[in-house]
């Protein structure tokens, strides 16, 4: 079969699957998941025989120390695998749900009914375990989904959608609700995004260059995140206690994932008594650092930014480090420079925390917290399809919902429109 006639096979198959899940019930939806996660407990021995294959053939293509962590699955991974399964299938099923119904002088009663999408279309890099939560969000909120995993974790991806359709079978939902492409052919990208008639959206996750790609050139609507350069603005009205574990936990708990910590901003006022403490804490986990004038004026280890370090999403222990003189600096600094994903203030001054939270254009703003929140188990959606710093639809960890639209419906008794 060609590529073509092969795609054009998926999509088909996807979207007389979606009309079925569009109207299963939750039951239904829940033993499918349920289900899954049997099937990857059962499976678990080949899971990691299959990943240790992508691990050896990264390591020989030079794949660097983050994609491998990105790539890896073990026994811990799998394990929230199977408990992201589970926790989807206890969240409340969106499909059906009538809000906002009023009468309305005519004496007909108008609401809006929430959907399922359709058909999504996930196209994603290294981490397996997005096969995993894009099935079982997709799943719960009715959409047939059709996934397209990077090649440097095909053996993992095809492993995971073996357990994935015998749990969607064993639930007696239709068996093309979820598929994972079987080819690793770079044209099989470009005739997804090109599919209006079969797909309805598309989620990329991946590098920038992957999602500028995307971006444009798809044919249908796309859900979607850049990069995810994140700062964290220490006030003079800070704590300091909690700025440090704050600012070290946004940076080194995970260099390779987008709601780590890029940019540091520190106030004046207080940067000469926290900043060493951070400084020598950081260069001990590996961070090297970069940053302004004052900054280096407080350590000479930091060494000096370029204007591209405020625009960069490292991914990797580097940061770069601002003193700003306040708070309108700082926000002035993160909506030029930022990409619109998580950004922090920490600070025991309401009235500031307030202005922050209202000024700061981002998906998700912390206050007192670390950017490492921003995620889909953290914000109790179980798992994530991705985090949006779109305006349209869906923005912020997208779950359930945001893979959901909604239609109006009217109930009348006979009524008719007289003008």
């Amino acid at each position: 079969m060609s590529l073509e006639s092969y795609m054009n096979q998926i999509g088909q198959q996807a979207r007389a699957a979606s009309r079925l899940l569009a109207k299963a019930s939750t039951k239904q939806k829940n033993m499918a998941l349920f289900a899954m996660a049997d099937a990857l407990e059962n499976a678990r021995p080949r899971l990691i025989s299959e990943n240790a294959k992508d691990m050896e053939n990264g390591r020989v293509k030079g794949l660097d120390s983050a994609l491998l962590d990105r790539l890896l699955l073990d026994d811990a991974r799998i394990d929230g695998m199977i408990e992201g399964l589970k926790q989807v299938a206890s969240l409340p099923d969106p499909i059906g749900e009538i809000s906002d119904m009023v009468y309305l002088p005519s004496g007909i009663q108008r609401g809006q009914m929430r959907v399922p999408l359709g058909v999504i279309g996930i196209i994603y890099e290294s981490r397996p375990n997005v096969t995993i939560d894009a099935a079982s969000l997709c799943l719960k909120s009715g959409n047939a989904t059709i996934l397209r995993g990077g090649s440097e974790a095909f053996y993992s991806n095809q492993a995971i959608a073996e357990a994935v359709t015998a749990g969607v079978i064993a639930a007696g939902l239709p068996e093309h609700a979820v598929q994972v492409l079987n080819t690793t052919d770079r044209e099989a990208v470009g005739m997804l995004i090109s599919m209006p008639e079969f797909v309805d959206v598309i989620v990329p996750r991946g590098g920038k260059g992957l999602i500028e790609r995307i971006s444009q050139d798809a044919r249908v609507p796309v859900i979607k995140h850049l990069d995810g350069n994140c700062h964290v603005y220490i006030d003079s009205e800070a704590d300091l206690e909690k700025a440090y574990a704050i600012a070290m936990n946004a940076k080194t708990r995970r260099y390779g994932v987008c709601n780590a910590m890029e940019s540091l901003l520190v106030h004046s006022a207080i940067a000469g008594d926290i900043l060493p403490k951070l400084v020598a804490a950081l260069q001990e986990k590996g961070v090297s650092l970069v940053g302004c004038e004052q900054a280096r004026a407080i350590s000479s280890v930091i060494e000096a930014a370029s204007e591209e370090d405020w625009y960069t999403e490292y991914l990797a222990p580097k940061l770069s480090i601002k003193i700003v003189s306040d708070m309108d600096e700082a926000i002035a600094h993160i909506n030029k420079y930022g990409s619109h994903h998580t950004d922090a203030i920490v600070s025991q001054n309401y009235t500031k925390t307030r202005a922050f939270m209202t000024e700061v254009d981002s998906s998700s703003v912390m206050v007192n917290a670390s950017t490492s929140f921003a995620d889909g188990f953290e914000y109790g959606f179980g798992a994530e399809i991705g985090i949006s710093t779109d305006k349209i639809h869906a923005r912020g960890p997208v779950g359930l919902l945001g893979l959901t639209s909604q239609k109006y419906v009217v109930l009348g008794d006979g009524h008719t429109r007289d003008n």
